[in-house]
């Protein structure tokens, strides 16, 4: 059919149009949904809007339809044989059936919308309540929930309209803080669903440890090079000055150390997933960290990833020297790779996601489209975009509206 033969269309009635909200509830099974529609088809109806929910066996399918009138239907008939007709059917069915008038389509959601998601674990009722009447404090109103993951944590998504994205966040922050549960608000469109950047932290993140004391155990300094690194992470101490003086506790250290302490990296619960699902479904993938390339690099090719950039330990004569070589990895340094990643990934700035833990890490998050803190520092919780709060690294894939069973259709793929 050319465009000019397309009839005006009529399934978007004005406000004037009469209409009928078709809700149909009870136990689930095959053909529900073609036996509602089938029984409408005999008056002649237009669909305006359908929504259909299946939870624990139990539907909810709601059909916005036009009502007809008195010269519709296979024998004439009005919207009082209509509801005699669908309520039988329903019966006939064991399922119930509620029509209500009313004119026109729905309401038009607001302007400013977003995706508000929270991951519980659990979610308790407590925190449902409160997180949906922060919502609305700022004028927000929930149009659709939905739930992303049921596992490792429940992660649910509010589709949210009414309220500007940065308003709501600002809301529920400090509300998620203290329920005890994590909270993302990101801005609805179609840059969301668009192919992205991930940039990683490594050292506590992308894994457990923090390689500096990996190295320092095998040379008998690790007690005194953990303060120094838990100052440094709490932004106390110039990461450059307190690099350069936990390096150089290491010199005199064999070269052969490096094998054993990539034999020792333990990756975080849930980052093999996390990275394999983000390949499988195109983004790019890299990590940027104040430790060594010694292991990053060796991180790089067991996980595929696109990008990666860290310190390097000078190696001389089958020895540590106590230096590292080349521009040092920092803050700044960071921020820098990000948006450098960005430029050869083809990839705006605004579509980066930044996954961090330390004071090493902010300028990097703030300066991703969104940045996210892992498990992370009092300070960097504060002031990331958001947080996650649980041990799996995992769950920032619902941060991005990718659900568990995507997740699970990604493991099993076949390439």
């Amino acid at each position: 059919m050319s465009a000019s033969q397309i009839p005006p269309a009529t399934a978007v009635p004005g406000d004037d149009v009469p209409t009928l909200l078709v809700k149909i509830f009870g136990k689930d099974r095959p053909g529900i949904t073609a036996g509602l529609f089938d029984t409408l088809a005999a008056y002649s109806v237009d669909v305006v809007d359908i929504e259909q929910v299946v939870t624990r066996g139990r539907i909810t399918l709601c059909a916005l339809v036009t009502a007809p009138s008195p010269a519709q239907g296979a024998t004439g008939s009005s919207e009082g044989d209509l509801r005699a007709t669908v309520h039988s059917w329903a019966e006939s069915l064991n399922l119930q059936a509620e029509i209500i008038s009313g004119r026109g389509d729905n309401r038009p959601r607001g302007t400013g919308r977003s995706h508000v998601t929270v991951l519980g674990h659990p979610l308790t009722a407590e925190s449902a309540a409160a997180i949906a009447a922060a919502i609305t404090s700022t004028g927000g109103n929930i149009d659709r929930i939905f739930r992303l993951a049921k596992y490792p944590v429940t992660a649910v998504e509010f589709a949210v309209s009414g309220a500007a994205t940065e308003a709501l966040r600002s809301v529920l922050a400090p509300e998620a803080a203290q329920l005890g549960v994590d909270v993302a608000v990101v801005a609805a469109g179609l840059q969301r669903r668009a192919q992205r950047l991930v940039v990683m932290d490594v050292d506590s993140t992308l894994i457990q440890d923090e390689v500096i004391e990996l190295f320092a155990a095998h040379a008998g300094c690790e007690a005194e090079v953990a303060e120094v690194t838990a100052a440094a992470m709490r932004g106390e101490l110039d990461f450059e000055q307190s690099l350069h003086a936990r390096v150089e506790l290491l010199g005199g250290l064999d070269a052969s150390v490096v094998e054993a302490v990539r034999k020792e990296v333990r990756l975080t619960p849930g980052a093999r997933t996390l990275v394999r699902t983000l390949k499988r479904l195109g983004y790019q993938v890299g990590v940027v960290s104040g430790g060594f390339t010694q292991v990053t690099d060796a991180l790089k090719e067991e996980l595929g990833l696109d990008f990666a950039s860290a310190n390097t330990l000078e190696i001389v004569d089958g020895k540590l020297t106590g230096r590292v070589t080349g521009a040092i990895v920092d803050r700044a340094g960071k921020a820098r790779l990000l948006r450098d990643f960005a430029q050869q990934a083809g990839v705006p700035l605004a579509q980066t996601v930044a996954i961090g833990d330390g004071a090493n890490d902010l300028d990097m998050l703030n300066a991703a489209g969104l940045g996210v803190a892992f498990n992370a520092k009092p300070v960097v919780r504060e002031a990331a975009h958001t947080a996650v709060n649980v041990p799996f690294l995992d769950t920032v894939l619902y941060l991005l509206g990718i659900t568990r069973d995507e997740v699970e259709a990604a493991a099993t793929h076949i390439e």
